[in-house]
């Protein structure tokens, strides 16, 4: 059975600046993405990976070239348009975990239900709880305060509020660099579990190894260009430090 494609994105390139000042950050980036794939997109401080990960997250246009979501082309999209993308089609996890310290766990995965006319008002704290289950949080402290929880615990409840629209893909932007090597271990095996059991598509990006072998293939980004693209464990190509 041949599994849809999530992600196609062809010769992508960004530019910042104006005139005689422009800096090419990314230099024309093709590849696609399946359904259900665990993928590690991994570069050096200045590769351009993040402004790769700002196209895939909607966040950012590229300067030419087309990325398809869906099928759907968004690369000229407006500003309310992608705001729509990313609410419904893209969970994002930070490294930062992004929650906020003044309401509870629970209310912290149920805040972009908020925004989905979909989900009736009485279904969502079910939702919630369930997204919490997925990834293994401990639920005696669904009331806790995210100050009153471990960094483990908190990245968990930020991949459970990932997870609450239901979307395309997983997108976590060096989600372990805040944490120590133990957790992270954690962290990582519940996107391993995710992805294994429930077929959840992951999009990793990282500048360490260590992370970037938990996916099932590795793309490595340099100067703004994919310079290999392979199965974990058939890399030909070190990055340049």
């Amino acid at each position: 059975m041949n599994k849809k494609t999530i992600i196609k994105i062809e010769d992508i390139k960004k530019d910042f600046g104006k005139g005689d000042n422009i800096t090419k950050v990314l230099k024309g980036i093709s590849f696609e993405i399946k359904e259900g794939e665990f993928v590690a997109i991994i570069g050096k401080s200045g590769s351009g990976k993040s402004t790769l990960m700002n196209i895939l997250g909607a966040l950012d246009t590229p300067t030419s070239g087309k990325y398809f979501l869906d099928g759907k082309d968004i690369s000229k999209m407006k500003d309310k348009q992608l705001a729509s993308i990313r609410q419904k089609r893209i969970g994002f996890v930070f490294q930062s975990f992004n929650l906020l310290n003044g309401v509870s766990v629970l209310k912290n995965v149920m805040m972009p239900l908020i925004y989905n006319s979909e989900i009736p008002t009485h279904q969502r704290k079910n939702i919630a709880l369930a997204a919490l289950e997925d990834v293994g949080f401990d639920m005696e402290r669904i009331n806790n305060k995210p100050n009153q929880i471990s960094g483990g615990q908190m990245q968990r409840v930020a991949i459970a509020r990932s997870l609450i629209n239901n979307p395309s893909m997983i997108l976590a932007d060096e989600p372990t660099g805040n944490l120590d090597s133990k957790t992270e271990e954690i962290v990582l095996n519940t996107f391993d579990e995710l992805n294994k059991k429930q077929g959840v598509t992951i999009i990793i990006i990282t500048h360490d190894d260590s992370v970037a072998e938990h996916a099932n293939r590795i793309i490595k980004i340099q100067d703004g260009e994919v310079i290999e693209d392979a199965p974990r464990g058939k890399s030909k190509i070190e990055l340049r430090k």
